[in-house]
């Protein structure tokens, strides 16, 4: 049982332990369950991870009263944990999480793998993020939960099973992402950014989320060559559409990605494509990795733009509402790519068009991304490029792209705010 074999692996860090659970759709929800069935070793634990906003919804710290978690995201399902102070949110860059599993303070650690091959080795199947990083320290005693429904991608991170000091094994699915129906002005922001990818060839780079789908959904509906290469921290359902498209280059690693997100189809087709390697987030969000990639182009959504150039992804009426992630990683790569884009995507109105996403100055815990990073910005209305405009010029493009009926407005904040500078 999952609940023994992890009493095995406390047993080798007894008392107060720091333990790092794989996320992503490596996320082992068997041992979630298990612990609910037996709290107490969940005593005065820390648990440290990567959870990633709408699949992973585990609150591990809602398992003993002693637990607690450390984590660079904060969403719906850990709120609660967060209000009550059990939860810690430590604002990072992607890569600086990486390093904090290189050599940061872990005491024992819990992973998803497919099931041995004949080697005697095991895969971290589609979810190769960061677990990599922790089992490579040998000091830290490992829990292998061996699942028969992670997929083994023939290029994919693998560890001798020897390496764990502790075997479960498991039949639970793994976490599902599915994607929802496309509210109607994405299409219009997928369409635009599509046509600034244009046919040329180009690697791209996507999150979650409705911007990443439209954009997907366009270019697959474009038509054009094969000639379109992969990126990314993680992939979604939509990249299936954009292969089966045959706008993918058809060559092994035309799609690099940390992990795979989705439903049963894209954790299939990930399993056995030749196309998909999966890669720790040192080759996937690394800075200088990226900008030795030819015409990379960044894609990512953000929830306000201000007349600045500064967008906030991170905070929604006031509340954290997510963090920082791989955002600032990819921006400032595609910056140094040669003819690469940096692009930030956002519809221009909330609350039924009646509050505007581009605003007029950001408050001051809002800044996820500073001017200086800040190139194109697309809404429904168009897009335009920031990069090296001057402080006027950048507030008359944005406005340029805000909803029409906040436009004056803006207009006005931007003079009163220009006096005053």
């Amino acid at each position: 049982m999952i609940a023994d074999a992890f009493a095995r692996l406390r047993a080798l860090r007894p008392g107060p332990a720091r333990i790092y659970i794989a996320g992503c759709s490596g996320e082992p929800v068997a041992l979630a369950d298990a612990l609910k069935g037996a709290p107490e070793l969940a005593r005065d634990l820390t648990f440290i991870g990567v959870p990633v906003p709408g699949l992973n919804r585990t609150d591990w710290t809602a398992l003993h009263q002693s637990a607690r978690a450390e984590m660079p995201f904060l969403y719906g399902d850990m709120r609660a944990g967060f209000d009550a102070g059990r939860i810690r949110l430590r604002p990072m860059h992607y890569s600086d999480s990486y390093r904090e599993m290189v050599s940061g303070p872990i005491d024992l650690a819990v992973v998803m793998v497919s099931p041995p091959e004949a080697d005697g080795r095991v895969s971290l199947g589609v979810s190769a993020d960061f677990s990599g990083a922790v089992l490579a320290r040998a000091d830290i005693p490992a829990m292998a939960i061996i699942n028969r429904n992670m997929p083994a991608p023939a290029d994919t991170p693998r560890v001798p099973l020897s390496r764990f000091a502790v075997v479960a094994e498991d039949d639970t699915p793994l976490v599902e992402l599915t994607e929802s129906a496309l509210p109607p002005m994405f299409a219009a922001i997928g369409e635009t950014i599509a046509g600034l990818v244009g046919s040329q060839p180009a690697c791209l780079q996507f999150g979650i989320g409705n911007v990443q789908q439209a954009v997907l959904k366009a270019l697959s509906e474009a038509g054009g060559p094969a000639n379109l290469r992969i990126h990314s921290g993680l992939v979604t359902d939509p990249v299936l559409g954009l292969i089966d498209a045959g706008r993918v280059m058809d060559a092994p690693g035309a799609i690099l990605t940390g992990v795979a997100m989705g439903t049963g189809a894209l954790y299939e087709r990930a399993g056995r494509d030749r196309r998909f390697r999966f890669r720790a987030v040192d080759v996937t969000h690394g800075i200088d990795v990226l900008a030795a990639i030819d015409r990379f182009v960044a894609i990512n959504s953000v929830l306000e733009v201000d007349l600045f150039g500064q967008a906030n992804a991170e905070f929604m009426n006031g509340r954290q509402v997510s963090g920082i992630g791989g955002l600032a990683n990819f921006l400032r790569g595609a910056a140094a790519s040669n003819g690469g884009m940096p692009i930030v995507a956002l519809p221009s109105t909330a609350a039924r068009g009646t509050v505007s996403r581009i605003v007029a100055r950001l408050g001051p815990e809002a800044v996820s991304v500073p001017r200086s990073d800040l190139s194109w910005v697309v809404t429904e209305h168009g897009a335009v490029n920031l990069r090296g405009a001057d402080i006027d010029t950048r507030a008359d493009r944005l406005i340029s792209i805000a909803d029409p009926g906040h436009r004056d407005g803006l207009a006005v904040s931007w003079s009163e705010m220009r006096r005053g500078l």
